[in-house]
């Protein structure tokens, strides 16, 4: 599938005034990086899975490279930049020179800020924007000014809404982890009331939403239904486990009809 180059103009970052008609899919590809990693050389192919994930109906690819590149490698985020003319969303912790070189280099659609330590094994709490406030707020106005739509990784906490907005976010992305394991216990109530009223107190404040971690066909589709105005959910873990069962183009196909059910 050829695919063509689209650059972002140097330009502030505004955020769009429509409505969400329907959630977005950004297809983590981390996992498939991780087993051509595992055994070298170039099978599977990150980029290969991209198209596949696009012709099958994703809406944009995210990637999250890591320090010790276990998965995903400056390499790959290259030559994905190179080929894709679609929502291209990289996550990171901003505090890793190497990776912010990286982001001022590719200028991705969109950064997702991620509190992540360096030996991590993947991301499970969400930012105190109390802590970490004045170490964001030169970073995401740079970003911004780049033209790149800037999303911190947040915990659904009502209260923090505001903060996020006024250090200068676009977006907020719900770390979905607690529900994904309520949903699981057979009670998701007490979770969707939580991320329900977190999802309207960004609103609220004027920001976009995303969601990730732990999403499934099984789970996704309540999530969505509850949760006011999720303009986009990154799906990698489970997505690829479906993978192996039903084939990628089908996996990315089930999930995005989730997806983009009129809400």
């Amino acid at each position: 599938m050829d695919v063509a180059v689209t650059m972002l103009a140097p330009q502030p970052y505004e955020m769009g005034r429509s409505a969400v008609a329907m959630t977005q899919l950004s297809v983590n590809l981390n996992k498939i990086a991780l087993i051509r990693n595992s055994r070298g050389g170039q099978l599977p192919s990150v980029t290969r899975a991209a198209e596949l994930c696009l012709a099958a109906g994703a809406d944009g690819i995210t990637v999250h490279p890591r320090p010790d590149q276990r998965h995903i490698r400056p390499s790959d985020v290259d030559a994905l930049k190179s080929m894709l003319q679609v929502e291209f969303n990289i996550e990171g912790n901003p505090f890793n020179r190497p990776f912010m070189e990286l982001i001022r280099r590719i200028r991705p659609t969109q950064l997702t800020m991620v509190p992540d330590a360096p030996s991590q094994l993947t991301s499970d709490h969400g930012w105190n924007l109390k802590l970490d406030a004045m170490r964001l707020r030169p970073l995401i106005q740079e970003f911004s000014r780049l033209g790149i739509r800037v999303s911190l990784f947040i915990d659904p906490v009502p209260e923090a809404m505001a903060d996020a907005k006024e250090l200068g976010a676009h977006r907020v992305e719900l770390y979905t982890g607690p529900y994904a394991h309520d949903f699981a216990a057979g009670r998701p109530e007490g979770a969707l009331e939580q991320y329900a009223a977190a999802a309207q107190a960004a609103l609220d404040a004027g920001l976009e939403i995303n969601a990730g971690h732990d999403l499934s066909l099984q789970n996704l589709g309540l999530f969505l239904d509850r949760v006011p105005g999720v303009a986009e959910v990154s799906i990698g873990h489970a997505l690829i486990s479906d993978a192996l069962e039903v084939g990628l183009s089908s996996a990315v196909y089930h999930y995005a009809a989730i997806c983009h059910q009129p809400r």
